[in-house]
């Protein structure tokens, strides 16, 4: 007895030694499993027990439950039933298809997805689905392109690869000797005649449903256990014995009988059709146990596997949209947004930040965006700016003549009158007061110490105007009325113009370099303040220059330039600004002589002088000693900034900051130095721009009696006083008269009433537009009422018409015309600028009036001449061509302008599916042509230009159906952000340095790397 009790002792002890965690006591009632203190592993299960616990590793592990390893599904004969690839993952497997498969409810088989279902697979004229892969083919007298999906017309003369009688199955090329050369598609191989491609396993899968396998021969299918070959040699199909015994087992288990009894009936076992299972089968002592991948849930018969919805969960965790897949599902995001890399969330699409979204300014919104136009220009062609012609719409309301300006326009009176203060009216010259003349901008530079100080004196019609990031503009006095810039000469030095119009008017125009530093009109510190009113009090010499202008112009803009190591990396940065000054000045003819200088002699004078205060003032902007004066404060121009702080005045000229962002002062304000905030303009005062730091002064009757004012005045017509629309006065200003019937004023302030014309009268007095005179006819949009002839004539081309019996027509903005007459909206309106030649590593060509519909009857060519030993490459992310219109419009890339030269891409229909294609010569001449019947959208297409030794990688990559069979991969071609960094890397290798492995996994899909990495490594491979 006592050598039995010593011998169980001793086993104990061993125990002990193997195994410490029976060394632990178990107190009655604690359970170690809930306080943590069990030695399980982590991929185990605990149980509780009267004495201690126990661990049994989790389904998918293997183990004693103190140590548990992941048991590989996918490391078996069975490939773990995926008949194409098996993914092992901690606890289970995941069965993936090749391209051109999807994943079949059975989480296991794979089955061909007909990619010609969706956009036609992106063919533009036939499309061929076959075993998990497609065809693009072409109608008659048409030959398929190098990008396997655009067709070509055939050429009927001479041997090239433009002539379909080449041979070649895939592709041609031509050879210096005037022969042709074949290539193959990605996936395929040249035959030995040189002229056929054999098919490939690396190709849809060779066009095996489950197994393929090289051979001489070409590819030979095989299908998984499971499966049996078809007649056709490539489709599989489930093993009628298979499923006769799933079938019966499904009856059986129906049966309320006793489960370890109906196993015994049934002898399961894995070995033995899987066991019944659908997917994974585990032999147990208690008969088999079947488990699903993921993505799947076990059926309560615990055979089956359904596939699991998560849609209907969360939405999937999806921001926006889910669909369910077999096995898993997918996130899609609204238009305007895109998906990020999580596959989850989606990102407002910022338009904004791309180069040409809008000619003036863009302002970005969830989803969208929106073009605005700065004053005086109007929107066409849903992104572009055009000049209005204020003129075409009733005279522009001038009593006499109207000259339309860029972003404006000017009345002008005939001799004998002069201008109202509402620069519309004309009255009498005699009998009036003469006008106070206003003060012109002065120029007083002097000399301190060796240095040259300027300061610009502008006290009346000063205006300051943001363009884009680091610039501005102030001008300052009236320029010359009725001569636009394009009238000077070529130095800007004469008008061109009549003496007249001229009025002895010198001009010219200076660029300074103001040294480095980005453009900030800034207020100027106390010590500057102090120079500039001592430079003008007499205790200092005279000044060195003196000069009134009529009027001034400066324009401030930055330039970055950067400076990178040899590997592309940025070394630093120098940054500067320039200053293009344009001054007009008055010849003085106080000066012209009868015996000493005539006029052309005092030009030349005022001429010398003008020279002398440039190079004074030239040496003034070197140094950072010019500064501006106006609104009661001074200003330096073009000063580096320090470091940006949280504070206001930091901030532009006319702006505040509002929610740690710079604001400009909105129309009715003005900024306010000394309170250092926007205020509204004073009563009697107004303001019609933003940002600006001073308001003007209303006029006022000339005879002296007061008007009611208002405040925050946003025009001269909110001043207050002035006579509403439909009423004259003899000033503009209240009393007021209602005009007569048979005439009209649809202004404020004016001091007569437009005549109906043509004897017509108006219903009651005071009428506010014509649409109000009573015309014998009514003339619908897209037409004007002649009052002569009283009738309704068209719209001439190039004008248009919203409304209703009007009798004007209103002209297009900018360099816009129409394609015929009467048109009714300004979206008619066209700009029909386009073609030219382009050399650079990266552009672009779009039709035009691009994003808006193209204009008929248009032809543009375009020539793209790369640098030397560099290659073409084209992406189409997008063409909007209307297809009823039989190849009207037609967009073509070929070598030359001749009809039989290489063509690389031609088309003449909508394609909303992204392309990408290498030119296949090294010029590329194209054309867009359209009739004068539908129009559409068009295209804007991106390009670049790589080195020629890459010529192999990138057209194996463009060439991969794989690279347009996932709609992530179509997202990324026509996503403009990421095209523009492939384009970068693409046109300069070496600013691949530019971009961390970071920033490339959170801008482009984990497929689309995995995608590029590998024709890359194929590329290198020795």
């Amino acid at each position: 007895m006592g050598a039995v009790w010593m011998a169980r002792r001793l086993c104990l002890l061993l125990l002990l030694l193997l195994n410490c965690s029976l060394a632990l006591p178990h107190l009655a009632g604690v359970d170690q499993c809930a306080d943590g203190s069990d030695a399980c592993h982590i991929d185990a299960i605990c149980q509780n027990t009267p004495t201690s616990y126990k661990c049994t590793c989790r389904p998918g592990f293997r183990g004693d439950g103190e140590h548990c390893e992941d048991i590989d599904e996918c490391d078996s004969e069975h490939n773990g039933g995926c008949v194409h690839e098996c993914n092992n993952i901690p606890g289970n497997y995941r069965c993936t298809c090749h391209d051109g498969f999807s994943l079949a409810h059975d989480g296991h088989n794979c089955l061909d997805v007909d990619e010609c279902l969706f956009n036609n697979g992106g063919c533009q004229h036939v499309c061929v689905n076959t075993m998990g892969s497609y065809e693009c083919r072409c109608k008659d007298g048409f030959f398929l392109s190098d990008n396997q999906h655009t067709c070509i017309h055939r050429s009927v003369e001479g041997l090239s690869c433009m002539n379909k009688e080449h041979g070649c199955a895939h592709i041609c090329r031509e050879t210096p000797k005037g022969g042709v050369l074949c290539e193959c598609r990605p996936g395929f191989e040249l035959a030995k005649n040189q002229r056929d491609c054999m098919l490939t396993c690396n190709h849809g899968n060779g066009g095996c449903q489950h197994i393929c396998e090289d051979t001489e021969q070409g590819p030979v299918c095989r299908c998984h256990g499971r499966y049996s070959l078809q007649s056709d040699g490539r489709s599989c199909v489930e093993r009628e014995e298979a499923a006769a015994t799933t079938s019966d087992h499904n009856v059986t288990s129906l049966a309320d009988v006793d489960k370890r009894v109906k196993r015994r009936l049934l002898m399961e076992t894995c070995a033995v059709n899987n066991g019944g299972c659908d997917s994974t089968c585990k032999d147990t002592s208690t008969g088999v146990r079947c488990s699903c991948p993921v993505g799947f849930t076990l059926q309560p018969d615990g055979k089956t596997c359904k596939d699991i919805d998560e849609c209907e969960f969360h939405n999937g965790g999806c921001d926006h949209f889910c669909r369910n897949t077999i096995g898993s599902f997918e996130c899609s995001c609204r238009k305007g947004f895109k998906l990020l890399t999580d596959e989850r969330l989606c990102q407002d699409i910022d338009e904004c930040f791309f180069e040409r979204t809008c000619d003036h300014t863009c302002v970005n919104s969830p989803g969208s965006f929106q073009c605005v136009c700065n004053k005086g220009y109007t929107l066409y062609g849903l992104a572009r700016c055009g000049d209005i012609n204020e003129c075409s719409v009733n005279n522009g309301g001038c009593r006499h003549t109207c000259e339309n300006t860029m972003g404006g326009f000017q009345c002008h009176c005939h001799a004998g009158y002069r201008l109202h203060w509402n620069k519309k009216d004309c009255v009498e010259a005699d009998g009036f007061p003469a006008e106070a003349a206003l003060a012109k901008p002065t120029l007083n530079c002097s000399k301190h110490g060796g240095a040259e100080h300027c300061y610009l004196t502008c006290q009346s019609q000063v205006n300051i105007s943001s363009g884009t990031e680091d610039s501005y503009t102030v001008t300052c006095g009236l320029p010359l009325p009725g001569v636009s810039g394009g009238q000077w000469n070529d130095s800007g030095t004469h008008c061109l113009g009549s003496d007249a119009a001229c009025g002895h008017r010198i001009k010219t125009v200076a660029t300074f370099k103001s040294g480095p530093g980005k453009c900030s009109l800034k207020r100027s510190q106390d010590k500057f303040t102090e120079s500039f009113n001592t430079a003008l009090t007499d205790k200092r010499p005279l000044p060195t220059e003196n000069v009134q202008f009529s009027f001034v112009r400066l324009h401030c803009s930055s330039s970055g330039r950067r400076q990178r190591s040899r590997h592309g990396r940025k070394a630093g940065e120098d940054e500067g600004s320039s200053i293009t000054a344009q001054f007009e000045l008055d010849v003085n003819l106080e000066e012209v002589t009868a015996e000493g200088c005539d006029l052309a002699c005092v030009r030349r004078r005022s001429e010398k002088r003008l020279k002398k205060t440039i190079r004074t003032l030239r040496k003034s902007i070197n140094r950072e000693q010019f500064h501006l004066h106006f609104a009661g404060s001074e200003y330096e121009l073009a000063k580096k900034l320090p470091q940006p702080v949280d504070t206001s005045e930091h901030c532009g000229t006319g702006q505040t900051l509002v929610n740690k962002k710079c604001v400009s002062c909105s129309v009715g304000t003005y900024y306010d130095t000394n309170q250092g905030r926007c205020v509204s303009c004073p009563a009697g005062t107004y303001q019609d721009e933003e940002g600006q730091v001073s308001c003007e002064v209303c006029p006022g009757p000339e005879d002296g009696r007061t008007t009611p004012r208002a405040t925050g005045a946003r025009s001269i017509a909110e001043c207050g006083g002035q006579c509403s629309p439909g009423q004259f006065s003899p000033d503009g200003f209240v009393p007021c008269r209602p005009c007569s019937r048979g005439t009209y004023q649809p202004e404020m302030g004016r001091t007569f009433c437009f005549p109906c014309g043509g004897n017509l009268i108006t219903k009651h007095d005071g009428a506010v537009s014509f649409q109000a005179c009573e015309t014998k006819v009514q003339c619908s949009p897209g037409h004007y009422y002649n009052t002569s002839t009283h009738r309704c004539i068209r719209c001439p081309v190039g004008t248009y018409q919203v409304e209703f019996g009007q009798n004007y027509c209103v002209a297009c903005p900018g360099n816009t015309t129409t394609d015929f007459d009467g048109s009714t909206n300004i979206t008619q309106c066209k700009n029909r600028h386009c073609g030219g030649e382009l050399g650079d590593y990266t552009g672009y060509i779009e039709s035009p009036n691009y994003p808006g519909d193209y204009p008929a009857n248009i032809e543009c060519t375009w020539i793209i001449n790369p640098p030397p030993k560099r290659r073409i490459l084209i992406v189409v992310p997008e063409i909007f061509l209307p297809m009823e219109d039989e190849c009207g419009d037609y967009l073509v890339m070929r070598k030359s302008s001749l009809p039989n030269s290489v063509t690389t891409y031609e088309t003449c229909q909508t394609y909303e599916r992204p392309i990408a294609f290498t030119s296949r010569s090294k010029k590329l001449w194209i054309q867009f042509r359209s009739n004068e019947g539908n129009s559409g959208k068009g295209f804007q297409v991106p390009y670049v230009t790589y080195d020629e030794d890459y010529q192999e990688l990138i057209e194996d990559i463009v060439r991969d159906g794989r690279l347009y069979a996932s709609e992530n991969h179509q997202e990324i071609l026509k996503d403009k952000k990421l095209m523009k960094c492939l384009f970068d890397v693409l046109a300069h290798p070496q600013n691949f340095f530019n971009y961390t492995a970071q920033e490339s996994r959170e801008m482009f899909p984990k497929s689309f790397i995995k995608f590029l990495r590998s024709k890359v490594l194929r590329f290198l491979r020795p």
